[in-house]
């Protein structure tokens, strides 16, 4: 497993147990729902870290007798794992912001400690988002790509709190709930993204944008007559491909076989930890297609 990918992972672990301490002590110091949302946030945060942790860790094993495809899903379950956690902490904060408002019960203490944690965790979250975005891409890792868009939705809802702790500094106290309200309709919105990707691919749902690529790799190569039957899934880091090319009937097995090879180099070198598995065909009237494409 690349050691990159296990650091950036392991740093945000210990990032989101820093941020659910700091906010946890200072919501409770200052009763503030907002910084307590944002606790229970960073908890879940922090849960989602170490199961990306470990998932990455797994998800690099190369395939066996048990895994012919590898282990490359269990970074789209974590992900899925990651949806739920999220939509557990919205079902709390969702409910405990609208009895507050309705009671009337939204009295909270805003001190300097409030305005540093939250600042805090805007700076710190900034900067691990951008680390694990930046590693996820070098990697093709979609569960520390689910771990970045995971924390970034910390920066908006920080940024919601620190609105409200500015509002209830000048008296408006119940901005802090309705700040927690707004945390809830960030973390659901980004929920039901990490959601739905997640379900995808653990479906082998297609993905269009990929799927589209290949079809424009396939035209490029002159030798391929038409092509059909294409198909692609994908799991965790890893592509898998499947198609059926027509070849000029004349050629022989090792010159069919050679240029099967091509477009698989041709795909591999587009698309990272690719595995592509092509059926050859004569382009004849046996086998000849209405769409070829």
């Amino acid at each position: 497993m690349s050691s990159e990918k296990k650091n950036v992972a392991g740093i945000s672990v210990l990032a989101a147990i820093f941020l659910t301490g700091f906010k946890l002590v200072v919501g409770l110091l200052t009763g503030s729902l907002g910084i307590l949302s944002e606790a229970l946030h960073s908890a879940l945060d922090m849960v989602a870290a170490v199961i990306t942790y470990y998932s990455v860790r797994i998800s690099d094993r190369p395939a066996d007798k048990n895994h012919n495809y590898g282990h490359g899903k269990i970074e789209n379950l974590s992900a899925l794992i990651e949806t739920i956690l999220l939509l557990v902490t919205c079902i709390w904060i969702i409910y405990e912001a609208i009895s507050r408002l309705i009671s009337g019960n939204t009295h909270i203490e805003v001190s300097v400690w409030s305005y540093i944690v939250v600042v805090s965790s805007i700076i710190i979250d900034v900067t691990r988002s951008r680390a694990l975005y930046k590693v996820a891409k070098k990697h093709n890792s979609q569960a520390l790509e689910a771990d970045a868009l995971h924390f970034a939705t910390d920066i908006w809802s920080s940024a919601v709190v620190l609105f409200g702790l500015i509002c209830a500094q000048f008296g408006f106290h119940f901005a802090d709930s309705a700040a927690a309200l707004g945390v809830a309709i960030i973390v659901l919105s980004v929920s039901y993204k990490l959601g739905r990707r997640a379900v995808d691919v653990l479906l082998d749902h297609a993905p269009n944008e990929l799927y589209q690529q290949i079809n424009g790799l396939l035209r490029e190569n002159e030798e391929v007559k038409c092509y059909h039957d294409l198909k692609v899934r994908v799991a965790g880091a890893d592509t898998f491909v499947n198609v059926t090319v027509h070849l000029q009937p004349t050629l022989s097995l090792s010159q069919a076989h050679e240029i099967s090879h091509k477009i698989e180099r041709h795909i591999c070198s587009a698309i990272q930890r690719c595995e592509v598995q092509i059926h050859y065909e004569p382009n004849d009237e046996e086998h000849k297609l209405e769409k070829p494409f």
